[in-house]
């Protein structure tokens, strides 16, 4: 049996989190280890499946360009550990030891801004050293814990990941719509809506278009196919992410502006109103 389905960029963050929550390795980490779960929307999708928490989304892209959050997040978790049922809220002058203390059998979901048609991955990195979270990424590749990426297919570029991060650069960057970024590599199982329609029901699954109208921008339409038993399967989990919304605290879906972005450290940012007065150059 074929069928041909449509996901938007937010059905299919939330189908993504249901292939990933099906995981043997997150369900193992969940029974008898730890999962951590590094911030952003799609990250975010899983938390409130898993534990019905959303994340704090950081940064973001918008019309405006790279962005960062307006506000602070307070008592709210960017990143959460997942052990034994219960919940820590990872704060990032904590996240070092947290991730220090992962290792094999625990399972770490992370998102990421950038894929390239081999599979390679990368985040945005806006912050000096990548803010809090920063010093926490070697540990994330190397201590041993199943690394698990989270993003859509809306993230693809047409050129590889180390051309991207060889150009790219916090201070490397004149000028810039929003944050000035630099790029970090990362390592592990990319899941997007297409692995997601895999796991979830042992379908083959084919892309055939992306884009659309009318909220489908950034859409993926595919085409899965098997034993209709294992389509209908699919289908029926795609009907139950239909007109899925934004997750993530909502407080911290409000990004930075010019009232605010007078402070920060996005020096190059255009809409600085040092930045503003030499916008091209006049």
């Amino acid at each position: 049996m074929k069928a041909q389905l449509t996901l938007t960029v937010q059905e299919s963050k939330s189908l993504i989190a249901e292939a990933i929550a099906s995981l043997p390795q997150v369900k193992r980490a969940l029974e008898n280890g730890k999962v951590f779960l590094k911030g952003g929307s799609t990250v975010s999708a899983l938390s409130e499946k898993l534990v019905n928490m959303p994340l704090w989304v950081s940064g973001r892209i918008t019309p405006r360009g790279a962005k960062h959050a307006k506000y602070e997040p307070g008592d709210h978790p960017h990143q959460i550990l997942i052990e034994s049922g219960r919940v820590v809220k990872v704060r990032d002058d904590i996240i070092c030891d947290v991730v220090k203390g992962l290792g094999k059998g625990d399972a770490i979901v992370i998102g990421a801004n950038a894929i390239d048609f081999d599979g390679n991955t990368a985040m945005m990195i806006g912050a000096p050293l990548g803010g809090g979270p920063g010093p926490a990424f070697t540990g994330i590749m190397t201590e041993g814990a199943d690394v698990i990426v989270a993003a859509g297919l809306e993230k693809l570029i047409p050129n590889s990941i180390r051309e991207a991060v060889l150009v790219a650069g916090r201070k490397a960057i004149d000028v810039a719509y929003g944050i000035p970024v630099g790029l970090a590599p990362i390592v592990g199982r990319l899941v997007t809506e297409k692995e997601a329609c895999e796991i979830l029901g042992g379908v083959k699954c084919t892309v055939i278009g992306c884009g659309g109208i009318f909220g489908a921008e950034g859409a993926t339409t595919m085409i899965i196919e098997g034993a209709e038993q294992q389509v209908q399967k699919v289908l029926k989990i795609v009907e139950s992410v239909k007109c899925a919304s934004l997750t993530g605290v909502k407080e911290s879906l409000a990004e930075c502006d010019e009232e605010n972005c007078e402070e920060c450290e996005h020096i190059r940012c255009v809409y600085r109103t040092e930045v503003c007065a030499l916008r091209w150059l006049n």
